[in-house]
């Protein structure tokens, strides 16, 4: 799933290629794709790209007033087509879902793999109409994300650190991948409570996940869309990455499986050198 730094290189990518160019043709493939109807996707036609935004991991294309966002979900993708191929895309079981055309013969298809189509796309007038976009906490990376407002949102919350750095109306933009990678680099277990933190657990928290996000998003920018899958495993510590030895200490880098997904960690870097039980009701490891 492309988390904060692969949608904020997708900006950067889209804010150079679309900006100033006018939208002639958006054209769905999988009608499951768009989640709003009115305004109706073709009043997208016709009109000028003014701006590219990131909120969290959705992608916001604003053009004369009107904003086209999408959010990639788990399986979800965007390709550059320099050109365009010729003709109207055939609707069928491949993993193509929408298509956006510019004058110039350019454009971008949103794919999709595997069968779970969770791909969205809508239209709308003011992002905030969207709920998963009103919902979203703040940008881990805005400059006023400071140390004391992030100590406010951990305060009272009883969940674990894995589930509250993945909760998008806590923090915008953090996934699974991240997630594990910002606890390996605090040498923190993914099962400790967030509100067990003491302040210097905070910081270092804090800490991690700046300069996590912030390694991340430079090592991104500037590599094109095509090759950010890519980018992202490369530099990748722990997560997906288990029997392998711990690029800090050596130790062999294990997992716990869930019901849709994973977690890698080093447990001699976050859990005392202690293994997590590799079930969804594992107990606690401080």
């Amino acid at each position: 799933m492309p988390e904060l730094p692969e949608v904020e290189a997708l900006k950067d990518f889209l804010a150079d290629h679309l900006v100033g160019h006018e939208v002639v043709r958006v054209l769905p493939v999988a009608i499951s794709v768009l989640k709003t109807y009115d305004p109706p996707v073709t009043a997208f036609e016709g009109r000028e790209v003014t701006a590219v935004r990131r909120l969290g991991k959705f992608l916001d294309i604003e053009a004369d007033g009107l904003h086209f966002v999408t959010h990639l979900a788990r399986a979800g993708w965007l390709q550059w087509r320099d050109p365009l191929p010729d003709g109207p895309p055939r609707p069928g079981k491949g993993p193509l879902a929408l298509r956006v055309a510019l004058a110039n013969g350019e454009g971008f298809d949103l794919t999709e793999a595997g069968t779970q189509k969770r791909l969205a796309v809508h239209v709308v007038r003011d992002p905030q109409e969207i709920p998963g976009v009103a919902r979203l906490g703040p940008d881990p990376l805005a400059a006023d994300f400071d140390e004391a407002r992030f100590a406010g949102l951990l305060e009272g919350e009883r969940r674990r650190l894995k589930g509250a750095l993945r909760d998008q109306g806590l923090i915008a933009g953090v996934g699974n991948a991240y997630s594990d990678e910002i606890l390996h680099a605090a040498r923190m277990s993914p099962f400790k409570l967030a509100s067990s933190l003491t302040p210097e657990e905070t910081g270092r928290l804090y800490e991690a996940l700046r300069g996590t996000l912030t390694e991340a998003v430079e090592r991104s920018r500037g590599v094109a869309a095509g090759r950010l899958k890519r980018e992202k495993k490369s530099g990748l510590r722990v997560h997906g990455r288990a029997g392998e030895p711990c690029p800090v200490c050596g130790d062999t880098i294990r997992e716990v499986s869930f019901s849709d997904s994973s977690l890698q960690y080093c447990p001699t870097c976050q859990t005392g050198g202690r293994p997590l039980a590799d079930r969804r009701m594992s107990r606690l490891l401080k």
